[in-house]
């Protein structure tokens, strides 16, 4: 049986799935911890989220669920410690800029969360936890290095994507 945010998720997505748009369903209100709605957003309801900016305070919500420290979420990112935290004290949007590397690795949690949902039985799997692990692991397929290197642009956050997206079809192991 799924467990209860896995069927929540999956209600979530097929809400979007039968033509309810996001400007509907509120996208003013998704977080970067609501993986699976961003990634099922389409491009122009995430460059609005992006552009509307992230609340810095985001950020540590991001990391406690991905199960790893603020800093290292930033370094990964590439986000100024001293500017994400200034503005969390003073409750400030991030950038463009560090809003969209957010929002990209947000979507990638959502893609691996959707991609476990159509493959298989997600009981108790944490795709948040799971992916801040594997973006750790160097890969063959990046020349030895880990994911955790690319995630700092939009460029390698795609590239990334695309590696999960070969995992699933068996193109790459």
């Amino acid at each position: 049986m799924a467990t209860r945010s896995a069927k929540s998720a999956k209600a979530k997505t097929s809400s979007l799935a039968r033509g309810r748009s996001a400007g509907s369903m509120s996208s003013k209100s998704l977080g970067p911890t609501n993986f699976v709605d961003l990634y099922s957003l389409g491009p122009a309801e995430r460059i609005a989220l992006v552009k509307r900016g992230v609340p810095a305070g985001d950020v540590l919500k991001v990391a406690k669920t991905i199960g790893r420290p603020k800093e290292r979420l930033m370094k990964l990112l590439g986000l100024p410690r001293a500017t994400v935290d200034r503005k969390a004290r003073a409750h400030q949007q991030l950038s463009i800029e560090h809003s969209e590397r957010l929002i990209g690795f947000s979507k990638l949690v959502g893609q691996v969360q959707v991609m476990v949902e159509r493959s298989g039985d997600p009981t108790g799997f944490d795709a948040a936890k799971w992916l801040g692990e594997w973006l750790e692991r160097p890969l063959l397929a990046l020349g030895g290095k880990p994911p955790a290197e690319y995630m700092d642009t939009s460029e390698g956050q795609q590239l990334i994507s695309s590696l999960i997206a070969k995992m699933q079809s068996g193109a790459y192991a």
